[in-house]
């Protein structure tokens, strides 16, 4: 299915500058995830975050605030491994639309609703930008996202953090309108590292903390905030960091990690005693929806 070239956009008049901007981003192509769902058929699995974006549309709050959506091709065979990317192609056509849709409506801040990881890479690139030297990233993960093109593992999303970092594919760095160092990502929620990136992670001085470290309060991630110096914060949100004792919301089920109530309250205390400009809540696999899909799909009448 090719690109559409138009972006949907609602919300009211265009304008020169939105104040907030909910941009819908149901970038699939960056996760390699179908055998990690084997009850799942592989095709449905690797789509799966397509609908887990369209569901996270539906159910936000309402909002007067501009939406647009970011084209993503849905066809599967759209998956070519190029310069250690898979769907590279695909997923720069894609960054290419997103930043196109961002700097049309010049938003002071972004909600993202994903989608797999990587689909903070442009919006917290743009805003890292129009704030220099006055932004930081915390990166509420069971993963620390910052694996590089040459990995084994070749699926983007993994790549998503270091990408915020400006490191990675050469062209798509280029690309993007800013970067982030590294002593202002934090990563929180932390609990599970492929193959060299907790030795990664401690080379670029990313600072992790585990679900335990901020069960009881949020203080060990405002304390860090202080030594930043900044004034506005970039939260991302996958939903693997939470425990899937409480809820499978995610492709990952590591044991032992946020409750919900946990995750909220960190993200609120952060707004609280800094600006909020980015929020993304990627990574959402809902399986049942998923079945349920592909049920109906093999009903008579449905298709007439």
């Amino acid at each position: 299915m090719p690109i559409p070239e138009k972006t949907p956009v609602s919300g009211g008049d265009m304008k020169n500058e939105t104040t907030v901007l909910r941009l819908i981003y149901p970038q699939w192509q960056g996760g390699i995830v179908d055998h990690w769902m084997p009850d799942l058929l592989p095709e449905d699995a690797s789509k799966g975050y397509f609908l887990g974006a369209q569901l996270l549309k539906m159910l936000a709050p309402e909002s007067t605030a501009m939406t647009a959506e970011v084209p993503v091709s849905l066809d599967i065979r759209d998956r070519a491994v190029e310069k250690g990317i898979s769907a590279r192609r695909v997923i720069m056509k894609q960054t290419g639309a997103a930043l196109d849709i961002v700097r049309e409506n010049a938003p002071e801040k972004i909600v993202t609703l994903g989608g797999e990881c990587s689909v903070s890479v442009v919006p917290f690139t743009y805003l890292v930008a129009k704030y220099p030297d006055d932004v930081a990233i915390v990166w509420l993960d069971a993963h620390p996202d910052v694996n590089l093109p040459y990995d084994e593992y070749k699926g983007y999303h993994a790549m998503a953090l270091t990408a915020c970092l400006g490191m990675g594919d050469e062209e798509i760095m280029r690309m993007l309108p800013g970067k982030v160092a590294a002593r202002n990502a934090l990563i929180v929620g932390l609990r599970s590292w492929d193959t060299g990136m907790r030795q990664r992670q401690t080379e670029l001085g990313i600072k992790g903390l585990s679900p335990a470290e901020v069960a009881e309060d949020s203080k060990a991630i405002l304390d860090w905030l202080k030594t930043t110096g900044v004034s506005k914060v970039l939260v991302h949100f996958d939903l693997d960091v939470l425990d899937p004792a409480e809820i499978i919301a995610g492709v990952g089920v590591e044991p032992d990690g946020m409750k919900i109530a946990e995750a909220v309250r960190v993200i609120n205390d952060i707004a609280t005693h800094y600006e909020l400009v980015g929020l993304t809540v990627a990574e959402f696999m809902p399986r049942i929806a998923i079945r349920m899909k592909r049920m109906l799909d093999g009903l008579p009448l449905l298709k007439d």
